[in-house]
């Protein structure tokens, strides 16, 4: 066991950036220092290691970086033994310029190399010196690697790593390297062994999900993966994210509409709806193609909630390709987007193109779209007053909860419910409550008529890991919400960012 400056277990702290593939990175990260004994700190208290698990997608994100660390130095000087290090997608690109600009950090390590991190650890320490290892292949898959999860009744499982794309806006493909697809049967094994320990609800991750199995020569491999996770017994919620519209095919369409367990929620990334600006993104599918796409889906999925990412002011954007966006939006009816202002990005090819769009231009462009897309969402919601739902009651999921006397959680296709306590009171997370909602708003609903509760195996292994606590808890900075404490300001997911 690592051993702290006066005997005790060391203690760490693991604050997260960026996408759902960086939080299931972390998860293991945890699981990895407390394997080798290390002890979460609790809330409050000064860690002994602090780990960042960078993203490189925004702009600010070297700036997020070392602010924050320039914040640890004084910290770290006055106290004997603490270690800082850095990993993630910005410590595989900035690699040594990391130690260079923060000479106190002791280990920076990349986005393959995850499980290098407690013997990184113990270097630093004996060598008194910064160790510095970035691999440039996959060394091992995450999923292989110990976890310790936030949630007890929701869980991520990666059934691929890296991206085969190019779009020029996107620097993950360079980080995380070319697509790595895990065997079905280690992927079954993962959720079945989480369905043991009682989660309900799986989302399965990859940069780009839908193509998985082009590795290994099937491409029709992820709809029969969507079809084998309805056959685990007590896995009573699956989900994914992100897939790709060029990927996106008829039989993963045909597997959601035909496995119960499989939401009928989908997130597909738009990013324009101007065939010129797409193909200047190099993202290999048409506006009539997205549209096609949604339009099989809701003949097939009637109550299927469908949301989307959007980049304003891509490098040549005009007004007439804004407004094709606009006319896609209205189209698609989406439940909800998640909405970015292009910002350049060193190392992407659209960093360096010609007639970048002014910052007022592109600001109010954004703010069209926002108003147009929350006016979608708030009619589409009200759409939902009257209708029953089963809610996953969520840990974390409604911020106000305490002073509304509420509970918060996710119906079936993922729109965020706060319901009354009164009627739930024996809920816990993980539990499902039966509700008839009763008033929408553009980004939740309410519902004041509770029906039923049904208590799961996922609420008792919350209720079990209440009664044995662990210490502390991780920070987390834009992670989508599936089911799992809600987090600050939602980053894009997956690959898709700007």
């Amino acid at each position: 066991m690592q051993a702290g400056t006066e005997g005790a277990a060391r203690t760490y702290e693991v604050r997260t950036y960026g996408c759902q593939m960086n939080v299931h990175d972390s998860e293991r990260l945890s699981g990895l220092l407390e394997d080798a004994g290390y002890v979460r700190a609790a809330e409050g208290d000064t860690p002994d290691v602090v780990v960042f698990n960078t993203c490189a997608v925004r702009e600010n994100a070297d700036n997020r970086l070392y602010g924050n660390l320039g914040h640890l130095r004084p910290i770290k000087m006055a106290r004997e033994g603490m270690q800082i290090a850095v990993g993630g997608c910005l410590a595989q690109k900035d690699q040594g310029e990391i130690v260079r600009r923060a000479p106190w950090v002791d280990v920076v390590f990349g986005t393959h190399n995850v499980g290098s991190l407690p013997v990184l650890l113990e270097r630093a320490r004996i060598a008194q010196e910064a160790q510095v290892e970035i691999k440039e292949s996959l060394e091992t898959f995450p999923s292989t690697l110990p976890s310790r999860r936030e949630s007890a009744y929701a869980a991520w499982v990666a059934i691929s790593v890296g991206c085969n794309n190019t779009c020029t806006f996107c620097i993950v493909p360079s980080l995380r390297g070319k697509e790595k697809d895990r065997r079905p049967g280690d992927i079954l094994g993962e959720v079945r062994t989480l369905v043991d320990q009682g989660v309900l609800e799986i989302t399965l991750l990859g940069q780009n999900v839908n193509t998985y199995g082009v590795e290994f020569g099937d491409r029709l491999a992820f709809g029969k993966l969507l079809r084998a996770c309805g056959d685990i017994e007590g896995l009573e919620r699956v989900r994914f994210t992100s897939p790709h519209p060029a990927a996106f095919t008829d039989d993963v369409i045909a597997a959601m509409a035909e496995t119960p367990n499989v939401m009928h929620q989908l997130h597909m990334p738009l990013q324009s709806g101007s065939d010129r600006v797409l193909k200047a993104m190099r993202r290999s599918y048409r506006s009539e193609r997205y549209l096609g796409i949604i339009e099989r889906v809701r003949a097939a999925m009637p109550d299927a909630a469908i949301s989307t990412d959007i980049i304003v002011g891509f490098p040549g954007e005009t007004e007439e390709d804004f407004q094709q966006t606009l006319d896609v939006v209205r189209q698609s009816r989406f439940a909800n987007a998640f909405t970015f202002q292009y910002s350049i990005r060193p190392g992407t090819p659209a960093a360096t193109m010609e007639d970048q769009v002014p910052k007022a231009v592109v600001q109010e462009r954004y703010e069209r779209l926002v108003a147009l897309q929350e006016e979608i969402s708030w009619e589409e919601n009200k759409k939902q007053v009257g209708r029953t739902l089963e809610v996953l009651v969520a840990e974390g999921e409604g911020r106000k909860d305490d002073a509304t006397h509420r509970l918060s959680g996710r119906a079936a296709d993922n729109r965020l419910v706060h319901l009354a306590a009164a009627g739930a009171a024996e809920a816990r997370p993980g539990d499902m409550v039966t509700v008839e909602v009763t008033y929408a708003a553009p980004h939740h609903l309410v519902a004041d008529k509770v029906l039923s509760v049904r208590r799961t195996r996922a609420g008792d292994a919350w209720e079990a890991r209440q009664a044995a606590p662990q210490r502390g808890s991780a920070v987390s900075l834009g992670m989508p919400t599936v089911g799992r404490p809600a987090p600050p300001p939602v980053e894009p997911s997956a690959c898709s960012a700007v």
